[in-house]
């Protein structure tokens, strides 16, 4: 495991929250940082008390991204380098495996609250997730170009199915630093709130998802990550056995009971 204090968890009634922790560089991603957020992600993936997660960041930022003052110590991000090292690609793949990866593919539900600034390869962290919910304050760019980079941790992937093709390419090619009400319309935030009200409608959210029903919300998730990949008639012979193996649940039993009864489901934990 890990040791670090880059990044915080808490576990609560079933919602796990993972707090990106380097405030003084707007949680800026470092080695440590990202090897312990993947832990983290892989442990409540695998724990059964787990049932919703909410990913944040301490202070007034989600993430920064890359370090671009460890950058600049650093001779730039390939350290002075003349060639690519494909050690450094390898270990580039993996920490975006560990990171973005699973999150992505993370069998729960996920909600990203962003109380400031998501940049880079923090973006990519907050489009990983399935929902976002933020302030007005909240800035979003792909910030690559600024620094003379191409970009990475699936920023061109998750723009590119999110906003579309011609938007991504504004994003990633002009840089336009997006505020709160600017991602709402965009629909890269699901919701906005204020600055003091973020905390508590982040809790909220996301006690409705970890009350809800777990394998229901499970396989809409693998719906939609596999539905860019798929035809039409490929997605629905794909969903029609999830949907059926939802049908022999509890869940779906006191779902349609409380339907009928005209009350609120309460779902297996």
């Amino acid at each position: 495991m890990t040791d670090t204090d880059h990044v915080l968890h808490d576990l609560t009634d079933g919602v796990a929250t993972i707090t990106l922790n380097r405030p003084d560089r707007r949680n800026a991603m470092s080695e440590p940082m990202i090897e312990r957020l993947g832990e983290l992600l892989q442990e409540s993936a695998d724990d059964s008390r787990v049932r919703a997660l909410v990913l944040t960041g301490a202070g007034r930022a989600f993430c920064a991204g890359g370090d671009v003052q460890q950058f600049d110590a650093d001779g730039g991000e390939g350290g002075g380098a003349s060639e690519v090292d494909p050690a450094a690609v390898a270990e580039q793949v993996h920490h975006q495996e560990l990171t973005v990866g699973r999150i992505h593919t993370f069998p729960k539900p996920v909600l990203a609250s962003l109380p400031g600034a998501a940049a880079g390869a923090g973006l990519g962290l907050a489009l990983a997730a399935d929902l976002r919910i933020g302030t007005p304050r909240c800035v979003m760019a792909t910030a690559f170009a600024t620094v003379a980079l191409s970009g990475d941790f699936g920023v061109a992937w998750f723009l590119h199915q999110l906003v579309g093709p011609a938007r991504a390419r504004e994003l990633l090619l002009l840089n336009p630093r997006l505020d709160g009400q600017a991602c709402l319309d965009l629909g890269l935030l699901n919701e906005m709130a204020p600055e003091e009200e973020l905390a508590e409608r982040t809790h909220e959210m996301a006690r409705r998802l970890a009350d809800g029903p777990a394998l229901a919300l499970a396989h809409i998730k693998q719906n939609l990550r596999e539905v860019p990949f798929q035809t039409l008639s490929e997605a629905m012979r794909a969903e029609v056995p999830r949907h059926k193996e939802c049908g022999l649940t509890e869940d779906h039993v006191e779902a349609a009971s409380a339907f009928v009864e005209k009350r609120t489901p309460v779902f297996a934990r």
